[in-house]
C-alpha cells in the first residue's frame, strides 16, 4: 500500500490488514485442531474449535464495518478501493474456513471416539496437512504481497482434490463391505469434504490476492480433479 498524506488513512488500512492476518491465524489453528480432534476422537478439542469460531465471526463483522466506514469517510479510489473491497472478500473466505472447521468439530462430538482404520487415519491426516500447508502459504502470500506465491497455491489445488477423491472411494468401499461402518464413514465423508472445501477457499484467497495486486481477475479455470458430491452448506467455487 502506498503512503498517504493523511496518516490516519494509512492506519485505517493497516488495521484492516491486521484483522485479516488475525483471522488467518485463527483459521489455521482451527483447521489444525479440527483434524487432530477428528483423528484422535478428542471431543474436548473439538469443542475448542467450535468456540474459536465465535472470535472469527466477530472479526469478519469488524472488517466489514470498518471497510464501510473507511469508504464513507475517505472515498478511496483505484488501488485503495480495491484493497478495501478485497479485504471484505478475504474476510468472508477465511470466515467460511472457520465454519467448515467448526462443522468438523460438531461431527467429532457426534461420533464420540470410534475406532478408525489406520489407512483412514493416514488419509485424513495427509489431507488435513496438505490443506493446512496451502492455507498457510496463501496467508503468507497475503502478508508479503507475494502474488507469485499466491498463484502457486491456485495452480496446485488439484492434488487436494485427488487426495480427497481417493479417500472418498476408500470410505465408500468400507461402507459397502461392512454396513456397521456406514454411520462413522458417513461422518468422515462430510469431514473430508469440508477439508477439501477449505482448500478451495485457499485458492479463492489466492485469486483475491492476484486481483488486489493487478486489478485483473483470473479468468481461466483453475486445475481440478473430477468432483465428488458436496457436503454440508455450499462454499466458495
Amino acid at each position: 500500500m502506498a503512503e498517504h498524506t493523511v496518516k490516519s488513512f494509512d492506519q485505517e488500512l493497516k488495521d484492516l490488514a491486521a484483522r485479516i492476518s488475525e483471522m488467518g491465524g485463527i483459521a489455521e489453528s482451527m483447521l489444525s485442531r479440527a483434524v487432530e480432534s477428528l483423528v484422535k476422537g478428542d471431543t474436548h478439542l473439538a469443542e475448542v474449535v467450535i468456540q474459536a469460531d465465535l472470535r472469527l465471526d466477530a472479526l469478519e463483522r469488524e472488517v466489514a464495518d470498518k471497510a464501510v466506514l473507511v469508504i464513507a469517510r475517505r472515498q478511496p479510489m483505484a488501488d485503495d478501493l480495491r484493497f478495501i473491497v478485497s479485504s471484505i472478500k478475504l474476510a468472508a473466505d477465511i470466515e467460511r474456513i472457520g465454519d467448515l472447521a467448526k462443522n468438523i468439530g460438531k461431527r467429532v462430538k457426534a461420533m464420540g471416539h470410534p475406532f478408525l482404520q489406520k489407512s483412514l487415519l493416514s488419509g485424513i491426516t495427509h489431507l488435513g496437512d496438505l490443506t493446512l500447508e496451502r492455507l498457510h502459504q496463501v496467508l503468507d502470500a497475503y502478508a508479503n504481497s507475494d502474488v507469485a506465491a499466491a498463484l502457486d497455491v491456485w495452480q496446485r489445488d488439484d492434488d487436494i482434490d485427488a487426495l480427497h477423491n481417493s479417500l472418498f472411494r476408500e470410505l465408500l468401499t468400507y461402507m459397502m463391505e461392512d454396513p456397521r461402518s456406514i454411520s462413522v464413514c458417513a461422518h468422515l465423508l462430510f469431514c473430508a469434504k469440508n477439508i477439501e472445501r477449505m482448500g478451495d477457499h485457499s485458492t479463492n484467497i489466492a485469486e483475491i490476492i492476484h486481483y488486489m495486486a493487478s486489478g485483473k481477475p483470473l479468468l481461466q479455470d483453475r486445475p481440478r480433479q473430477g468432483a465428488v458430491p458436496d457436503s454440508d452448506a455450499p462454499a466458495g467455487k
